[in-house]
């Protein structure tokens, strides 16, 4: 199995490779004659110029992965952050609603308990006047 392998460096290189049986990459000895008989005729013609440009190239590939890197990692760090806040934030809000729910089932127990005694009171005024006669 015969693989073009482009190997940035300095320059940029073919090479071919084949794959032995264990898995292992080996060059052939004619194919490489034939790269290093192009590499040749490359360099007749504005080598050093054409290796400018690509080193120029590779310069704008690391700035621009270094740049998506410290992007990703800044917006991790971001997300990160505003899920902290996020998660402060609901929790804030969930215990100021449990409070005011807590609060809410209080007074309606004051309620409740000052509704039974008003009933009470109640019940026995009608009882009271139901049956004027025992207290006489």
């Amino acid at each position: 199995m015969l693989l073009k392998h482009a190997t940035p460096a300095v320059g940029y290189r073919e090479n071919y490779l084949k794959i032995d049986e264990n898995g292992q990459e080996v060059i052939d000895g004619a194919a490489l004659v034939i790269v290093e008989k192009e590499e040749t005729e490359t360099n007749i013609v504005g080598s050093e110029e054409m290796e400018l440009n690509i080193a120029h190239i590779f310069e704008k590939i690391e700035h621009f992965t270094q740049i998506v890197s410290e992007l990703l990692e800044s917006g991790k760090a971001m997300f990160k952050e505003l899920s902290n806040e996020f998660e402060e934030r609901l929790i804030s809000i969930h215990k100021e609603q449990m409070e005011k729910w807590q609060e809410e089932i209080k007074e309606l127990r004051l309620l409740d308990a000052s509704n039974e005694e008003a009933s009470g009171i109640l019940h026995n005024a009608r009882y009271v006047l139901q049956n004027p006669h025992i207290d006489s």
